[in-house]
Protein backbone atom coordinates (compact mmCIF):
# COMPACT_ATOMS: atom_id res chain seq x y z
CA UNK A 1 0.00 0.00 0.00
CA UNK A 2 3.10 1.75 0.37
CA UNK A 3 3.87 2.43 -3.64
CA UNK A 4 0.50 4.59 -4.38
CA UNK A 5 0.93 6.72 -1.29
CA UNK A 6 4.76 7.22 -2.89
CA UNK A 7 3.30 7.92 -6.59
CA UNK A 8 0.26 10.20 -4.89
CA UNK A 9 2.92 12.23 -2.84
CA UNK A 10 5.28 12.78 -6.38
CA UNK A 11 2.30 13.80 -8.39
CA UNK A 12 1.06 16.19 -5.50
CA UNK A 13 4.72 17.91 -5.42
CA UNK A 14 4.63 18.76 -8.82
CA UNK A 15 1.22 19.57 -9.15
CA UNK A 16 2.36 22.30 -5.84
CA UNK A 17 5.17 23.24 -8.56
CA UNK A 18 2.71 24.01 -11.09
CA UNK A 19 0.51 26.09 -9.17
CA UNK A 20 3.63 28.49 -7.77
CA UNK A 21 4.81 28.38 -11.39
CA UNK A 22 1.14 29.76 -12.99
CA UNK A 23 1.65 32.50 -9.58
CA UNK A 24 5.57 33.72 -10.82
CA UNK A 25 4.35 33.26 -14.39
CA UNK A 26 1.58 36.53 -13.50
CA UNK A 27 3.85 38.36 -11.71
CA UNK A 28 7.14 37.98 -14.41
CA UNK A 29 4.26 39.06 -16.93
CA UNK A 30 3.22 41.91 -14.73
CA UNK A 31 7.05 42.74 -14.45
CA UNK A 32 8.52 42.21 -18.27
CA UNK A 33 5.34 43.95 -20.10
CA UNK A 34 6.32 47.33 -18.07
CA UNK A 35 10.25 47.21 -19.11
CA UNK A 36 9.43 46.14 -22.91
CA UNK A 37 6.89 49.45 -22.95
CA UNK A 38 9.68 51.00 -21.14
CA UNK A 39 12.14 49.87 -23.46
CA UNK A 40 10.25 50.46 -26.73
CA UNK A 41 8.84 53.94 -26.00
CA UNK A 42 11.76 55.28 -24.22
CA UNK A 43 15.34 53.94 -25.55
CA UNK A 44 13.70 52.90 -28.87
CA UNK A 45 14.09 49.99 -31.11
CA UNK A 46 18.21 50.05 -32.15
CA UNK A 47 19.04 51.02 -28.58
CA UNK A 48 16.59 47.78 -27.72
CA UNK A 49 18.61 45.78 -30.29
CA UNK A 50 22.23 46.31 -29.38
CA UNK A 51 21.09 45.40 -25.53
CA UNK A 52 19.71 42.30 -27.04
CA UNK A 53 22.39 40.93 -28.84
CA UNK A 54 24.55 41.92 -25.68
CA UNK A 55 22.44 39.86 -23.57
CA UNK A 56 22.12 36.81 -25.82
CA UNK A 57 25.56 35.92 -25.97
CA UNK A 58 26.65 37.24 -22.09
CA UNK A 59 23.91 34.44 -20.94
CA UNK A 60 24.40 32.00 -24.08
CA UNK A 61 28.14 32.06 -21.66
CA UNK A 62 26.67 31.61 -18.48
CA UNK A 63 24.79 28.32 -19.35
CA UNK A 64 28.29 26.62 -20.49
CA UNK A 65 29.66 27.98 -17.22
CA UNK A 66 26.83 26.79 -14.85
CA UNK A 67 27.91 23.20 -16.18
CA UNK A 68 24.79 21.20 -16.14
CA UNK A 69 24.12 22.04 -12.79
CA UNK A 70 20.69 23.27 -12.63
CA UNK A 71 19.74 19.85 -13.59
CA UNK A 72 22.54 17.73 -12.52
CA UNK A 73 22.66 19.21 -8.85
CA UNK A 74 20.00 17.00 -7.69
CA UNK A 75 21.51 13.99 -8.91
CA UNK A 76 24.66 15.17 -6.88
CA UNK A 77 22.83 15.90 -3.74
CA UNK A 78 20.87 12.67 -4.12
CA UNK A 79 23.96 10.27 -4.15
CA UNK A 80 26.72 12.74 -2.46
CA UNK A 81 27.65 11.08 0.80
CA UNK A 82 29.57 14.52 2.07
CA UNK A 83 27.31 17.49 3.72
CA UNK A 84 24.67 18.68 1.25
CA UNK A 85 25.66 22.27 1.90
CA UNK A 86 29.13 21.00 1.12
CA UNK A 87 27.62 19.87 -2.28
CA UNK A 88 26.10 23.17 -3.09
CA UNK A 89 29.39 25.31 -2.54
CA UNK A 90 31.55 22.68 -4.69
CA UNK A 91 29.13 23.08 -7.68
CA UNK A 92 29.24 27.23 -6.85
CA UNK A 93 32.70 27.04 -6.36
CA UNK A 94 33.34 25.46 -10.04
CA UNK A 95 30.74 27.34 -12.19
CA UNK A 96 31.52 30.87 -10.40
CA UNK A 97 35.39 30.41 -11.06
CA UNK A 98 34.64 29.84 -14.41
CA UNK A 99 32.47 32.72 -14.98
CA UNK A 100 35.16 35.05 -13.69
CA UNK A 101 37.61 33.95 -16.21
CA UNK A 102 34.90 34.60 -19.09
CA UNK A 103 33.52 37.58 -17.57
CA UNK A 104 37.03 39.34 -17.33
CA UNK A 105 37.95 37.92 -20.98
CA UNK A 106 34.81 39.92 -22.48
CA UNK A 107 35.91 43.08 -20.62
CA UNK A 108 39.11 43.28 -21.76
CA UNK A 109 37.83 42.02 -25.25
CA UNK A 110 34.57 43.49 -25.81
CA UNK A 111 33.96 42.84 -29.42
CA UNK A 112 32.20 39.42 -29.08
CA UNK A 113 29.42 41.47 -26.80
CA UNK A 114 28.97 44.14 -29.04
CA UNK A 115 30.14 43.61 -32.67
CA UNK A 116 28.74 46.91 -33.92
CA UNK A 117 31.65 48.26 -31.51
CA UNK A 118 29.00 51.01 -30.25
CA UNK A 119 29.36 50.90 -26.69
CA UNK A 120 30.78 52.79 -23.77
CA UNK A 121 32.85 52.16 -20.44
CA UNK A 122 29.37 51.47 -18.47
CA UNK A 123 28.15 48.99 -21.12
CA UNK A 124 31.33 47.13 -20.60
CA UNK A 125 30.76 46.48 -17.08
CA UNK A 126 27.65 44.31 -18.48
CA UNK A 127 30.00 40.53 -18.43
CA UNK A 128 30.56 40.85 -14.83
CA UNK A 129 26.66 39.90 -14.33
CA UNK A 130 27.72 36.78 -15.09
CA UNK A 131 29.27 35.31 -11.61
CA UNK A 132 25.98 36.55 -10.01
CA UNK A 133 24.05 34.63 -12.30
CA UNK A 134 25.80 31.61 -12.17
CA UNK A 135 25.42 31.26 -8.48
CA UNK A 136 21.56 32.13 -8.64
CA UNK A 137 21.11 29.40 -11.31
CA UNK A 138 23.07 26.94 -8.84
CA UNK A 139 21.19 28.06 -5.46
CA UNK A 140 17.29 28.01 -6.88
CA UNK A 141 18.47 24.56 -8.07
CA UNK A 142 19.89 23.62 -4.74
CA UNK A 143 16.31 24.96 -3.47
CA UNK A 144 14.08 23.42 -5.80
CA UNK A 145 15.68 20.08 -4.43
CA UNK A 146 14.19 20.37 -0.96
CA UNK A 147 10.90 21.50 -3.26
CA UNK A 148 11.03 24.87 -2.45
CA UNK A 149 9.55 26.71 -5.95
CA UNK A 150 8.36 29.65 -4.09
CA UNK A 151 12.13 31.31 -3.90
CA UNK A 152 12.69 30.99 -7.85
CA UNK A 153 9.11 32.79 -7.83
CA UNK A 154 10.71 35.66 -5.79
CA UNK A 155 13.76 35.87 -7.18
CA UNK A 156 13.06 35.16 -10.98
CA UNK A 157 9.40 36.21 -10.99
CA UNK A 158 9.11 39.30 -8.66
CA UNK A 159 12.43 40.99 -7.55
CA UNK A 160 14.35 40.65 -11.14
CA UNK A 161 11.67 41.72 -13.49
CA UNK A 162 10.74 45.09 -11.43
CA UNK A 163 14.15 46.05 -10.20
CA UNK A 164 14.37 46.09 -14.02
CA UNK A 165 11.73 47.97 -15.31
CA UNK A 166 11.66 50.64 -12.38
CA UNK A 167 15.23 51.07 -12.85
CA UNK A 168 15.22 51.31 -16.25
CA UNK A 169 11.81 54.11 -16.46
CA UNK A 170 14.16 55.99 -13.60
CA UNK A 171 18.02 55.89 -15.36
CA UNK A 172 16.39 57.02 -18.41
CA UNK A 173 16.07 60.39 -17.12
CA UNK A 174 19.84 59.95 -15.59
CA UNK A 175 21.61 57.98 -18.11
CA UNK A 176 19.71 57.61 -21.29
CA UNK A 177 22.58 55.83 -22.73
CA UNK A 178 23.13 53.10 -20.69
CA UNK A 179 19.87 52.84 -18.44
CA UNK A 180 19.19 49.90 -19.62
CA UNK A 181 22.17 48.21 -19.40
CA UNK A 182 22.93 49.04 -14.75
CA UNK A 183 19.49 48.44 -14.72
CA UNK A 184 20.14 45.04 -15.87
CA UNK A 185 22.88 44.61 -13.95
CA UNK A 186 21.70 45.80 -10.63
CA UNK A 187 18.63 43.30 -11.52
CA UNK A 188 20.76 40.51 -11.72
CA UNK A 189 22.95 41.23 -8.05
CA UNK A 190 19.31 41.74 -6.29
CA UNK A 191 18.13 38.20 -7.66
CA UNK A 192 21.21 36.89 -6.56
CA UNK A 193 20.73 38.24 -2.71
CA UNK A 194 17.40 37.15 -3.38
CA UNK A 195 18.26 33.37 -4.41
CA UNK A 196 21.29 33.10 -1.55
CA UNK A 197 19.85 33.73 1.30
CA UNK A 198 17.51 30.81 1.28
CA UNK A 199 19.91 28.62 -0.01
CA UNK A 200 22.03 29.85 3.39
CA UNK A 201 18.89 29.53 5.69
CA UNK A 202 18.20 25.89 3.83
CA UNK A 203 21.48 24.54 3.95
CA UNK A 204 23.94 26.36 6.36
CA UNK A 205 27.42 27.38 5.55
CA UNK A 206 29.71 24.36 4.67
CA UNK A 207 31.24 21.99 7.22
CA UNK A 208 34.89 20.71 7.25
CA UNK A 209 34.66 21.93 3.55
CA UNK A 210 38.23 21.78 1.29
CA UNK A 211 37.80 21.81 -2.38
CA UNK A 212 39.64 19.29 -4.43
CA UNK A 213 40.82 20.94 -7.84
CA UNK A 214 40.56 17.13 -9.30
CA UNK A 215 36.80 15.93 -7.54
CA UNK A 216 36.01 19.72 -9.53
CA UNK A 217 37.20 18.60 -12.31
CA UNK A 218 35.90 15.38 -12.39
CA UNK A 219 32.51 16.85 -11.24
CA UNK A 220 32.92 19.74 -14.43
CA UNK A 221 33.96 16.89 -16.93
CA UNK A 222 30.91 14.29 -15.81
CA UNK A 223 28.54 17.06 -16.55
CA UNK A 224 29.49 18.24 -19.82
CA UNK A 225 27.10 16.44 -21.60
CA UNK A 226 24.63 17.95 -19.56
CA UNK A 227 25.81 21.30 -19.56
CA UNK A 228 25.91 21.12 -23.23
CA UNK A 229 22.74 20.10 -23.87
CA UNK A 230 21.54 22.67 -21.34
CA UNK A 231 23.53 25.54 -23.16
CA UNK A 232 22.03 24.01 -26.98
CA UNK A 233 18.58 24.08 -25.27
CA UNK A 234 18.38 27.23 -24.05
CA UNK A 235 20.33 28.50 -26.75
CA UNK A 236 17.39 27.55 -29.23
CA UNK A 237 16.26 30.83 -27.88
CA UNK A 238 18.73 32.81 -28.30
CA UNK A 239 20.09 31.35 -31.72
CA UNK A 240 17.37 32.76 -33.55
CA UNK A 241 18.45 36.42 -32.63
CA UNK A 242 21.99 35.86 -33.62
CA UNK A 243 21.00 34.27 -37.05
CA UNK A 244 18.62 37.79 -37.32
CA UNK A 245 21.61 39.97 -36.12
CA UNK A 246 23.93 38.54 -38.79
CA UNK A 247 21.11 39.62 -41.68
CA UNK A 248 19.28 42.15 -40.48
CA UNK A 249 20.05 45.40 -38.59
CA UNK A 250 19.46 46.54 -34.85
CA UNK A 251 15.96 48.28 -35.72
CA UNK A 252 14.44 44.60 -36.75
CA UNK A 253 16.87 42.99 -33.93
CA UNK A 254 14.86 44.97 -31.38
CA UNK A 255 11.55 44.35 -32.48
CA UNK A 256 12.77 40.26 -32.57
CA UNK A 257 13.44 40.65 -29.26
CA UNK A 258 10.16 42.64 -27.90
CA UNK A 259 8.32 39.44 -29.77
CA UNK A 260 10.75 36.67 -27.97
CA UNK A 261 10.56 38.12 -24.56
CA UNK A 262 6.80 38.30 -24.82
CA UNK A 263 6.48 34.52 -26.46
CA UNK A 264 9.26 33.38 -23.48
CA UNK A 265 6.88 34.59 -21.02
CA UNK A 266 4.75 30.70 -21.54
CA UNK A 267 8.42 29.54 -21.52
CA UNK A 268 8.75 29.94 -17.55
CA UNK A 269 5.88 27.33 -17.04
CA UNK A 270 8.27 24.37 -17.52
CA UNK A 271 11.07 25.75 -14.44
CA UNK A 272 9.22 25.02 -12.03
CA UNK A 273 8.20 21.41 -12.98
CA UNK A 274 11.92 20.76 -14.55
CA UNK A 275 14.13 20.42 -10.66
CA UNK A 276 10.88 19.11 -9.03
CA UNK A 277 10.35 16.34 -11.69
CA UNK A 278 14.53 15.60 -11.39
CA UNK A 279 13.96 14.25 -7.62
CA UNK A 280 10.92 12.61 -8.73
CA UNK A 281 12.53 10.41 -11.70
CA UNK A 282 15.51 9.70 -10.08
CA UNK A 283 13.84 7.90 -7.16
CA UNK A 284 11.81 5.94 -9.76
CA UNK A 285 14.92 5.00 -11.83
CA UNK A 286 16.24 3.58 -8.90
CA UNK A 287 12.96 1.49 -8.22
CA UNK A 288 13.19 0.58 -11.98
CA UNK A 289 9.62 2.45 -11.97
CA UNK A 290 9.47 2.95 -15.88
CA UNK A 291 5.29 2.93 -16.09
CA UNK A 292 5.01 5.56 -13.20
CA UNK A 293 8.11 7.59 -14.85
CA UNK A 294 5.99 7.53 -18.28
CA UNK A 295 2.72 8.77 -16.21
CA UNK A 296 3.99 11.48 -14.42
CA UNK A 297 5.67 12.58 -17.61
CA UNK A 298 2.80 12.61 -19.43
CA UNK A 299 1.12 14.26 -16.76
CA UNK A 300 3.21 17.40 -16.41
CA UNK A 301 3.89 17.45 -20.47
CA UNK A 302 -0.10 18.14 -20.58
CA UNK A 303 -0.17 20.73 -18.31
CA UNK A 304 2.91 22.37 -19.57
CA UNK A 305 1.26 21.88 -23.07
CA UNK A 306 -2.69 23.20 -21.80
CA UNK A 307 -1.21 26.32 -19.76
CA UNK A 308 1.47 27.59 -22.77
CA UNK A 309 -1.85 26.94 -25.11
CA UNK A 310 -3.76 28.70 -23.29
CA UNK A 311 -0.82 31.98 -23.36
CA UNK A 312 -0.06 31.72 -26.91
CA UNK A 313 -4.00 32.37 -28.16
CA UNK A 314 -4.42 35.08 -25.26
CA UNK A 315 -1.19 36.87 -26.24
CA UNK A 316 -0.99 35.84 -30.33
CA UNK A 317 -4.87 36.38 -31.36
CA UNK A 318 -4.64 40.00 -30.29
CA UNK A 319 -0.92 40.21 -31.15
CA UNK A 320 -1.02 43.56 -33.08
CA UNK A 321 -2.28 45.07 -29.40
CA UNK A 322 0.27 43.15 -27.58
CA UNK A 323 2.98 44.21 -29.92
CA UNK A 324 1.73 47.99 -29.85
CA UNK A 325 2.24 48.21 -26.29
CA UNK A 326 6.08 49.22 -26.84
CA UNK A 327 5.82 51.45 -29.91
CA UNK A 328 3.70 51.87 -33.14
CA UNK A 329 7.34 50.52 -34.82
CA UNK A 330 6.80 46.96 -33.10
CA UNK A 331 3.14 45.98 -34.60
CA UNK A 332 5.84 44.35 -37.36
CA UNK A 333 6.92 42.09 -35.29
CA UNK A 334 3.43 40.17 -35.28
CA UNK A 335 4.11 37.34 -37.24
CA UNK A 336 6.91 36.40 -35.07
CA UNK A 337 5.23 36.35 -32.15
CA UNK A 338 2.56 34.22 -33.55
CA UNK A 339 5.00 31.77 -34.32
CA UNK A 340 7.38 32.31 -31.33
CA UNK A 341 3.96 31.43 -29.08
CA UNK A 342 3.46 28.10 -31.35
CA UNK A 343 6.69 26.98 -30.88
CA UNK A 344 6.91 27.46 -27.36
CA UNK A 345 3.66 25.22 -27.50
CA UNK A 346 5.78 22.31 -30.06
CA UNK A 347 8.67 22.26 -27.57
CA UNK A 348 6.47 20.88 -24.28
CA UNK A 349 7.18 17.41 -25.35
CA UNK A 350 10.83 17.85 -25.84
CA UNK A 351 11.23 19.34 -22.26
CA UNK A 352 9.71 16.90 -20.14
CA UNK A 353 11.25 13.83 -22.27
CA UNK A 354 14.64 15.58 -21.51
CA UNK A 355 13.86 15.50 -17.96
CA UNK A 356 14.08 12.08 -17.61
CA UNK A 357 16.54 11.08 -20.56
CA UNK A 358 19.16 13.24 -18.98
CA UNK A 359 19.46 10.67 -16.58
CA UNK A 360 19.04 7.69 -18.75
CA UNK A 361 20.16 8.61 -22.12
CA UNK A 362 22.54 11.54 -21.50
CA UNK A 363 24.68 11.29 -25.03
CA UNK A 364 21.44 10.30 -27.28
CA UNK A 365 19.99 13.30 -25.92
CA UNK A 366 23.50 15.65 -26.59
CA UNK A 367 23.41 14.52 -29.68
CA UNK A 368 19.26 15.12 -30.58
CA UNK A 369 19.91 18.74 -29.21
CA UNK A 370 22.94 19.42 -31.11
CA UNK A 371 20.55 18.45 -34.16
CA UNK A 372 18.11 20.23 -33.18
CA UNK A 373 20.36 23.30 -33.49
CA UNK A 374 21.64 22.53 -36.76
CA UNK A 375 18.12 21.77 -38.35
CA UNK A 376 17.14 25.43 -37.14
CA UNK A 377 20.21 27.08 -38.34
CA UNK A 378 19.59 25.27 -41.82
CA UNK A 379 15.69 26.28 -41.62
CA UNK A 380 16.25 29.67 -40.48
CA UNK A 381 19.01 30.59 -42.73
CA UNK A 382 16.80 29.01 -45.41
CA UNK A 383 14.00 30.85 -45.01
CA UNK A 384 15.43 34.19 -44.67
CA UNK A 385 17.20 33.52 -47.97
CA UNK A 386 13.47 32.77 -49.27
CA UNK A 387 12.25 36.07 -48.26
CA UNK A 388 15.31 38.12 -49.63
CA UNK A 389 14.74 36.30 -52.85
CA UNK A 390 10.82 37.09 -52.67
CA UNK A 391 11.88 40.84 -51.90
CA UNK A 392 10.28 40.95 -48.76
CA UNK A 393 11.63 43.29 -46.01
CA UNK A 394 13.42 42.37 -42.52
CA UNK A 395 10.18 42.17 -40.67
CA UNK A 396 9.63 39.24 -42.93
CA UNK A 397 12.84 37.80 -41.96
CA UNK A 398 12.52 38.01 -38.23
CA UNK A 399 9.38 35.73 -38.87
CA UNK A 400 11.33 33.50 -40.87
CA UNK A 401 13.65 32.94 -38.09
CA UNK A 402 10.86 32.37 -35.62
CA UNK A 403 9.87 29.58 -38.44
CA UNK A 404 13.10 27.85 -38.40
CA UNK A 405 12.34 27.56 -34.58
CA UNK A 406 9.32 25.97 -34.73
CA UNK A 407 10.11 23.54 -37.14
CA UNK A 408 13.45 22.66 -35.27
CA UNK A 409 11.29 22.57 -31.61
CA UNK A 410 9.07 19.89 -33.66
CA UNK A 411 11.99 18.32 -34.46
CA UNK A 412 13.57 18.04 -30.91
CA UNK A 413 9.75 17.39 -29.37
CA UNK A 414 9.35 14.03 -31.68
CA UNK A 415 12.85 12.46 -31.62
CA UNK A 416 13.48 13.22 -27.46
CA UNK A 417 9.16 11.35 -27.14
CA UNK A 418 10.10 8.17 -29.53
CA UNK A 419 13.75 7.80 -27.45
CA UNK A 420 12.06 8.02 -23.99
CA UNK A 421 8.98 5.64 -24.79
CA UNK A 422 11.18 3.10 -26.48
CA UNK A 423 13.20 3.11 -23.42
CA UNK A 424 10.71 3.16 -20.74
CA UNK A 425 8.37 0.82 -22.84
CA UNK A 426 5.55 3.06 -22.45
CA UNK A 427 3.98 6.12 -23.69
CA UNK A 428 6.15 9.34 -23.53
CA UNK A 429 4.10 11.50 -25.66
CA UNK A 430 2.19 14.12 -23.61
CA UNK A 431 -0.18 15.15 -26.41
CA UNK A 432 -3.69 15.51 -26.26
CA UNK A 433 -6.21 16.25 -29.04
CA UNK A 434 -8.67 18.40 -26.19
CA UNK A 435 -5.87 20.80 -26.32
CA UNK A 436 -7.58 21.67 -30.21
CA UNK A 437 -11.07 21.17 -28.87
CA UNK A 438 -10.66 23.78 -26.47
CA UNK A 439 -8.29 26.18 -28.99
CA UNK A 440 -11.57 26.05 -31.07
CA UNK A 441 -13.57 28.54 -29.36
CA UNK A 442 -11.38 30.72 -28.03
CA UNK A 443 -10.12 31.16 -31.76
CA UNK A 444 -13.63 32.56 -32.45
CA UNK A 445 -13.60 34.82 -29.43
CA UNK A 446 -10.38 36.06 -30.63
CA UNK A 447 -11.62 36.66 -33.98
CA UNK A 448 -14.96 38.79 -32.59
CA UNK A 449 -12.45 41.25 -30.25
CA UNK A 450 -9.95 42.01 -32.97
CA UNK A 451 -12.97 42.43 -35.69
CA UNK A 452 -15.14 44.57 -33.36
CA UNK A 453 -13.42 46.33 -30.51
CA UNK A 454 -10.81 48.66 -30.19
CA UNK A 455 -7.40 48.14 -29.63
CA UNK A 456 -7.44 49.14 -25.68
CA UNK A 457 -10.48 46.84 -25.30
CA UNK A 458 -8.77 44.01 -26.88
CA UNK A 459 -6.53 43.75 -24.09
CA UNK A 460 -8.47 44.97 -21.12
CA UNK A 461 -11.64 42.49 -22.61
CA UNK A 462 -9.84 40.54 -25.25
CA UNK A 463 -7.38 38.57 -23.53
CA UNK A 464 -9.20 37.63 -20.37
CA UNK A 465 -12.44 36.13 -22.55
CA UNK A 466 -10.16 34.13 -24.59
CA UNK A 467 -8.24 32.59 -21.52
CA UNK A 468 -12.08 31.91 -20.13
CA UNK A 469 -13.28 30.26 -23.47
CA UNK A 470 -10.31 28.38 -23.11
CA UNK A 471 -10.15 27.25 -20.02
CA UNK A 472 -13.55 26.59 -19.85
CA UNK A 473 -13.55 24.17 -22.44
CA UNK A 474 -10.34 22.21 -21.48
CA UNK A 475 -12.37 22.12 -17.81
CA UNK A 476 -14.94 20.46 -18.60
CA UNK A 477 -14.38 18.37 -21.55
CA UNK A 478 -10.37 17.66 -21.49
CA UNK A 479 -9.23 17.25 -17.89
CA UNK A 480 -9.79 14.22 -15.74
CA UNK A 481 -9.29 13.84 -12.00
CA UNK A 482 -5.64 13.26 -12.38
CA UNK A 483 -5.31 16.57 -14.56
CA UNK A 484 -7.33 18.64 -11.89
CA UNK A 485 -4.96 18.02 -8.75
CA UNK A 486 -3.35 20.78 -10.41
CA UNK A 487 -5.78 22.89 -8.87
CA UNK A 488 -6.56 20.80 -5.55
CA UNK A 489 -4.39 21.87 -2.51
CA UNK A 490 -4.98 18.02 -0.92
CA UNK A 491 -4.32 15.34 -3.55
CA UNK A 492 -6.21 13.42 -1.17
CA UNK A 493 -9.24 15.07 -1.51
Amino acid sequence: MSEPRTEQQDIQALAKGGRTNILGFVLRLAGRIPFLFIAGRLYGAEALGRFAYALAIVELAVQLCTLGQKRGLAQELAREDAHPANVVADGMLLSAALAAVVALGFYFFPLPVFPSGQYNEIDRLIPLVMVPMVLTDIALSAQAYRFDVATTVRARALVEPWTLSILAGVLWFVVPASGMIIAYIASVFAAAVTALWPVYKTYGLPRAWQPHPLKLGRLALGNLPLAVADAVEWGTRRLDLAILGIFAGPKAVGIYYVAQQIASLPQKFKTSFEPVLGPVITRNLKEQNYAAISKQVCQVGFWITAAQAAVALALGLPGEGVMGLTGPAFVGGTGALALLLTAEVVASAAVVAEAALIYVKRMTNLWISLATVAVQVLASVGLILLAKRMGLGELYWAAAVAAGLMVALGFASLAKSLVLSRFLGHPANPWRWSVVWSAAPAVVVGWFVTSYLPEWAELAFGIPAILAAYCWVLWVKGFGPEDRVLFRRNVGA
